[in-house]
């Protein structure tokens, strides 16, 4: 009998398309989870907290694959610093660990949780993976809806992005899981590179709805860091299939009618 796979962050947005994969692939899976949920379909909830160090040895006991999709706004480096600890002395073969492109380039507090948070994954001493990922589809959905809902949105000038479907690193995920340990593989990143204001255009299109939009300018290192293009991969990452287009006709259903060019992922874009 195989031993259960064991999933931080399982309902969330990531862990949602990830724990079918693996159940589709014949394998039980044990969910850490801050609420009690019932177990069913091969599927095993356990109540614990990462960054409060709770419940993480029962939820470990018994795992020889550990998958680390659990994130939050802070806090990244202290709840992975007390997982691998646990994984450490636990019986566990392969850990698999979701981060950012550019957690290493563009210097914001969060970005540092998840380079930290990397490095307590290399630390540990067990075999591990380490996947980075571009923003989700998902997360810059909500940051567009929240812009849109101004009376004029701003559009900062040289922020860039490769948004990427949750569907498609959770495809990633599930095959890396399954596999042997691979270290730091290729970033995933979605098919093409918009600008900001490229993106609140088409969710705007996709609603039907207009909004003047006004220029600004992103101060400081980070905004350097985003007009150079930090927290892309233009070079020498693999791409998912679903465009920012796909995602909004799929969510919204309108939004291939007129669709926004998107620049082509090259270092040349500004």
């Amino acid at each position: 009998m195989m031993s259960p796979i064991l999933v931080t962050g399982g309902t969330g947005t990531l862990g949602r398309n990830v724990v079918p994969l693996l159940r589709e692939a014949g394998r039980d899976v044990r969910v850490l989870s801050r609420r009690s949920r019932e177990a069913g379909d091969g599927i095993e909830y356990v109540t614990g907290d990462l960054l409060k160090n709770e419940g993480i040895e029962a939820a470990i006991g018994g795992a020889e694959i550990v998958v680390h999709l659990a994130g939050s706004a802070k806090g990244d480096d202290e709840a992975t610093r007390n997982l691998m600890r646990a994984v450490s002395q636990a019986d566990v073969k392969h850990l698999v660990f979701i981060s950012v492109i550019g957690a290493d380039r563009v210097p914001l507090s969060w970005l540092k949780t998840q380079l930290d948070a990397e490095q307590a994954v290399i630390d540990s001493g067990v075999p591990w993976t380490i996947q980075r990922a571009a923003q989700f589809h998902d997360l810059v959905m909500k940051a567009v809806q929240n812009m849109a809902k101004l009376p004029v949105v701003p559009n900062p000038g040289g922020l860039r992005f490769q948004p990427v479907d949750a569907r498609d690193v959770a495809a990633r995920i599930a095959d890396l899981a399954l596999g042997e340990p691979s270290g730091r593989v290729p970033d995933l990143a979605g098919p093409k590179v918009y600008g900001m204001g490229e993106l609140v255009r088409g969710y705007l299109r996709a609603r039907g709805k207009r909004r003047p939009m006004v220029p600004v300018r992103i101060p400081g290192k980070a905004g350097r860091a985003y007009r150079a293009g930090d927290n892309l991969t233009l070079d020498g990452a693999d791409h998912g299939t679903r465009t920012w287009e796909d995602f909004l006709d799929e969510r919204l259903g309108q939004a291939g009618k007129t669709r926004a060019p998107a620049h082509s992922p090259s270092p040349g874009n500004g």
